[in-house]
């Protein structure tokens, strides 16, 4: 028998300590990274990245399992976890790094995105703000962004703001 096969998402919804914990608990995900995207700096820090001045916004790399989940049931899912009509903002985090994006890597994906898109509007009073973009690069973020909210369960803002989230989804 051959390996199971593995596809990969990236998505930008704030915080990529919330993104991660979110989608690291979804039946089917193998792996989530936190990282950058979106931008024209080459391998930015953290630091960088929260300038402003780097273009990218803080996503995750999602892999997944493609037998148990869908690119779609995680675009899903990406809609529900944030809120897609705030320009660069969610919640207290604000910043063109906290923006709304997903960034695929196919045709297909970009197909699912926009229909996706339309389809989660008919859910908001507010037109949703999510920019859709070709996946150019992606820069792993620090090792100590990674699995964040598992690592540090009584942060402040694991408790404030990740912990309510995934009590409600």
């Amino acid at each position: 028998m051959g390996e199971a096969k593995q596809e990969v998402a990236y998505f930008g919804g704030g915080c990529f300590w919330c993104s991660e914990a979110l989608f690291a608990r979804r039946k089917g995900v193998i792996a989530v990274t936190p990282g950058y995207a979106g931008g024209w700096t080459k391998d930015p820090s953290y630091d960088d990245v929260c300038t402003g001045t780097t273009g990218h916004a803080e996503v995750i790399r999602i892999e997944f399992d493609p037998q148990v989940t869908t690119f779609e049931k995680l675009l899903d899912y990406f809609w529900k976890m944030h809120d897609p009509t705030t320009l660069n903002r969610q919640g207290h985090d604000e910043g063109s790094q906290y923006r709304s994006i997903i960034l695929f890597t196919n045709q297909e994906q970009k197909k699912q995105a926009e229909e996706s898109l339309k389809k989660a509007s008919k859910n908001y009073k507010s037109p949703i703000v999510t920019k859709i973009r070709p996946l150019e690069a992606f820069y792993e973020a620090e090792e100590y962004h990674k699995n964040f909210y598992s690592k540090n369960p009584t942060h402040r803002y694991c408790t404030i703001v990740i912990a309510p989230k995934l009590a409600n989804l």
